[in-house]
């Protein structure tokens, strides 16, 4: 354990450890492993918003970013909403999903919200580990937060369709986790979700909506490159991530 030395991260009396290698969730035959920032008690508001613009995410209370042997794959992004150039499908995203009604709820459990958390995790994420999760794990996951957190509700004709975690940072929006209902035809609530996060940053005047982590090799990150302008944590400062832009989108 060794405490911070990153010019970004001024907290003298926050530590950092290293956990034990465990299989990487994105890339198959990795081994991946993370640094953990500590105590979580002393990570506020404040602290926390410093923290995610150093590359750090959080998972229930605790506050992590990689730190793989030997590898390098994963890049914070964040999207700069005033310059954000939506594509066709994310706008036809917008207009297919234009009746969904948000509210934010309190962050406590709800019955009817697990059962979509996991009929989504069942039917996106097969063998992923999340798909069996109890009671207990889902709450520790998403419903456990020392720092200013809003759970949203989207609904379409009183039904769930979809759930969002999302952190208020004191430069942006940070978005925790989402899910949907997987049986819907032809849906895009993952598009559509983010495309309202960005305005949502917009209405609170708030510069940067931050998606956790973009990784080249990995399919199931891909849609945030989607996105642009992006912008991407890499060698300890933020800037442009030049990627290829689909012509078909």
């Amino acid at each position: 354990m060794s405490q911070a030395n990153d010019a970004a991260l001024p907290f003298s009396l926050l530590q950092f450890y290293a956990t034990s290698p465990y299989p990487c969730s994105y890339l198959p035959d990795r081994q991946a492993r993370s640094q953990v920032a500590t105590p979580t008690h002393l990570i506020n508001d404040e602290v926390y918003s410093v923290l995610v613009r150093a590359g750090f995410r959080r998972s229930g209370v605790f506050t992590y970013r990689p730190h793989c042997d030997g590898c390098q794959a994963c890049v914070p992004v964040r999207l700069p909403v005033a310059q954000l150039s939506p594509t066709r499908s994310q706008r036809r995203a917008l207009k297919r999903h234009h009746n969904l009604e948000a509210r934010v709820v309190p962050l406590a459990f709800n019955d009817t919200h697990y059962a979509l958390y996991v009929r989504y995790q069942k039917a996106r994420h097969p063998g992923g580990g999340m798909d069996d999760d109890n009671h207990e794990q889902y709450a520790n996951f998403l419903l456990q937060s020392r720092v200013e957190t809003r759970l949203v509700e989207f609904t379409e004709n009183n039904i769930v369709r979809m759930v969002s975690l999302i952190d208020v940072l004191d430069d942006g929006l940070s978005s925790v986790y989402t899910f949907y209902d997987p049986d819907v035809p032809q849906a895009s609530f993952g598009i559509f979700n983010i495309m309202w996060q960005a305005a949502q940053c917009l209405a609170l005047n708030l510069p940067y909506l931050y998606l956790g982590y973009w990784i080249a090799e990995s399919q199931k990150m891909a849609y945030k490159s989607a996105f642009t302008p992006i912008e991407g944590y890499v060698a300890g400062h933020w800037g442009p991530l030049h990627l290829q832009r689909s012509t078909t989108s």
